[in-house]
């Protein structure tokens, strides 16, 4: 598993972003993925998290009827679409591959992490 992160970017309150993350060697298709972010001064925090096939998704409460994670196991990615932001959503966000099918709230739960893609919300 090689993960990569992109689409973060810099953007208004109540606006919407869809990030990415990527397998480049296509081989977390089997795995749990997680989003995690981290702002500034902060530890890293769980965002999201969806099971191997999609059929399972969970998240933190602060983002529930905002964010939607979902996956294309086609194209060996995961997707975090963000409504509605708020500039508390300001990070870095993270993706995960879990060792197992399915997502966790637990950063030790995870081996694999993506280098991170920047999200900013203006106020």
């Amino acid at each position: 598993v090689q993960l990569q992160a992109s689409g973060g970017g810099l953007l208004r309150a109540g606006g919407s972003l869809k990030i990415s993350c990527a397998d480049a060697r296509r081989t977390f298709n089997n795995n749990g993925v997680g989003w995690f972010r981290q702002a500034p001064g902060k530890e890293r925090e769980f965002v999201a998290a969806i099971s191997w096939n999609g059929g399972s998704t969970f998240y933190v409460d602060s983002v529930k009827g905002r964010f939607t994670v979902s996956r294309d196991n086609a194209k060996s990615t995961v997707y975090l679409q963000m409504n509605s932001l708020k500039p508390e959503d300001t990070a870095v966000y993270y993706c995960a591959a879990a060792r197992k099918a399915y997502g966790s709230r637990r950063q030790d739960d995870y081996t694999y992490w993506g280098q991170g893609t920047q999200v900013t919300v203006s106020s």
